[in-house]
């Protein structure tokens, strides 16, 4: 899999899934969930209230279409919330393999991601990287290229430096 860092907005880059770092309630929020939603649209929250009315539990992911996006899909994934006491890094690594695993039912080739938890969910930065790049490498898929948009510096360096290390 190739593996692109970027700078631009999620809501932007064209891919055949998008991958949202949402809320357990899959209603929408802040930072990637609400700007995902807003650019998407009223029918992705309209999809997900009618197909997942219970939500989903952290680790898991679930998908609905992408509205206006430049998408086919939206793979929504509920990230552990660091700053809340969720610390395994298992539950963020089954995000990643479980956001692979619908990609590929969906018959994906390619992915546009953020760095899940990064963000108000506090997951430390280069953690949160190493996670990130280890699981997609080592995941069996047939996602041919992901794109981590990162607006961050501080998470744009933290990917540059996984990715720069020998695998």
């Amino acid at each position: 899999m190739e593996i692109i860092l970027s700078t631009a907005d999620i809501t932007t880059v064209p891919a055949g899934a998008i991958v949202n770092a949402a809320h357990h309630a899959l209603r929408g929020g802040g930072g990637v969930d609400g700007a995902i939603h807003r650019a998407g649209g009223p029918d992705i929250l309209r999809e997900l209230i009618e197909r997942y009315p219970d939500g989903t539990p952290t680790g898991t992911a679930v998908w609905t279409t992408a509205g206006a996006l430049p998408a086919d899909y939206v793979i929504h994934v509920v990230g552990p919330n660091y700053l809340a006491g969720q610390r395994d890094p298992a539950l963020l690594e089954s995000c990643y393999r479980n956001a692979l695993r619908i990609a590929d039912e969906l018959a994906v080739k390619t992915l546009t991601l953020p760095a899940v938890s990064a963000g108000i969910y506090g997951w430390p930065a280069q953690s949160a990287a190493e996670v990130a790049v280890r699981t997609l490498l080592r995941t069996t898929t047939s996602v041919e290229r992901a794109t981590f948009c990162l607006v961050e510096p501080r998470l744009y360096k933290a990917f540059s430096r996984v990715l720069d290390q020998p695998r």
